[in-house]
């Protein structure tokens, strides 16, 4: 097979060189770092037999045209977090061009269907609070409306900066035409998290992404003077907070793959001297079993409650946002249990906790499955994110065979129609 998964790792370096600083990767989309990372792929497809185009949403689509117009797509995404890794996303997106390059060569720039590459615009959300902008533009989930009002740290709305890259919003929609034939969609990403690593494994299955409840709960006591107010008559809002983060722990732990996070705490008045009138928290809820994820929440929702009650205090929930649980195709995720096998030996599967571009591109009725590859320490969204070369090498390989399994399905599937 004509792969070189070195060159994958080098093209990952020279990335990294390229578009990181002394506190990480800086490639926030729709930033100049990130435009700048995007024309540097635009020089790796030189010499490919290859079409390249931006798409609506800007979605980035290199496109190997086949015998058939039926299509295998493979991608992940350059953008980074702020003072990021990395591997995140730019591993899927490289790897898959050291994939195409290899079927390109193999098959003299014709293989039997379409090989195309996608780099989705803006998965990570972190200028914006946006996620998954490109691939729910593509998938048909995405509503521009919500979004018009989201502006940056420095008050630059969405739109304008959108703009300023050449995209117009008001037309993401017609991103979904490049579904077209699309047969099947495959992504390599690393873990960002612990489990293979701690059984030793360089390489896993996705069985899928996990459902989000993404909730704003305030609890509303009285301010009072902090030296005045005797404590038994005291209405204290971050108390009654205080104990529901407690609480979230266990009704998580109830579950094997659950996980549950108040991640921000704001009290007003927010001084030492004055009891908290109002506190403002958020929770994070994931699990890959719906009926699981809208126990747990209503079991949160029911502490809350409680505990304002305790405290003397309401309580009032408002969502944020929410995705329900994304299973991959079965199919695939054999082809890509039989891929590593036949690679590292031993395979393990395992949900994903964090979101990815395949859970859009899956609500789009493609089959979909992502293999992940170690992280050291579990890390990722920060400059000390990392996996061993010789599993980076070992995952371009697992994935390649994986392609190579997909590719001769989607081949066999259009012949017999």
């Amino acid at each position: 097979m004509s792969l070189d998964s070195r060159r994958a790792v080098s093209d990952l370096q020279e990335l990294r060189a390229l578009t990181a600083d002394d506190h990480g990767a800086q490639r926030i989309a729709w930033s100049p770092m990130w435009l700048k990372a995007r024309a540097w792929f635009q020089t790796k497809l030189q010499g490919l037999p290859i079409e390249h185009h931006y798409d609506a949403a800007g979605n980035s689509w290199t496109t190997l045209h086949g015998d058939s117009d039926r299509t295998l797509i493979l991608g992940s995404h350059l953008d980074s977090v702020p003072n990021g890794g990395w591997l995140d996303g730019a591993l899927g997106v490289l790897a898959s061009l050291a994939v195409l390059r290899g079927i390109a060569e193999e098959f003299n720039g014709k293989p039997p269907i379409t090989i195309r590459l996608v780099d989705w615009a803006d998965e990570e959300g972190a200028r914006f609070g946006r996620s998954l902008f490109g691939s729910s533009a593509f998938a048909g989930t995405h509503t521009i409306e919500a979004d018009r009002s989201r502006t940056d740290r420095d008050g630059v709305c969405l739109e304008d900066a959108l703009k300023k890259c050449g995209i117009n919003v008001d037309r993401i929609s017609e991103s979904a035409i490049e579904r077209g034939k699309a047969g099947a969609y495959l992504e390599l990403h690393i873990e960002q998290g612990p489990v293979l690593e701690s059984m030793q494994l360089p390489l896993g299955i996705v069985l899928g992404t996990k459902g989000v409840e993404r909730h704003a709960i305030t609890f509303h006591g009285q301010e009072a003077h902090s030296g005045s107010t005797p404590m038994a008559v005291r209405r204290d809002a971050l108390a009654a907070a205080a104990k529901l983060a407690l609480e979230i722990r266990p009704i998580a732990r109830k579950h094997p793959d659950s996980v549950a996070t108040m991640g921000s705490v704001k009290t007003f008045p927010g001084i030492v001297t004055a009891v908290v009138g109002r506190c403002e928290t958020t929770l994070d809820m994931r699990d890959l079993d719906a009926t699981v994820l809208a126990s747990m929440l209503a079991e949160a929702r029911a502490a809350s409650e409680r505990f304002a009650a305790e405290e003397r205090c309401t309580v009032e929930w408002s969502k944020i946002w929410n995705i329900e649980p994304i299973p991959f195709d079965p199919q695939l995720i054999e082809f890509c249990d039989e891929a590593i096998r036949e690679t590292a030996g031993t395979s393990h599967r395992l949900p994903s906790g964090p979101l990815h571009d395949a859970a859009e591109v899956s609500r789009a009725g493609i089959p979909t499955v992502m293999m992940f590859t170690q992280s050291l320490a579990g890390l990722s969204h920060n400059k000390a994110e990392d996996t061993k070369i010789e599993h980076l090498e070992l995952a371009v390989q697992a994935f390649d065979r994986l392609a190579r399994k997909t590719m001769t399905w989607l081949s066999e599937k259009e012949k017999a129609v």
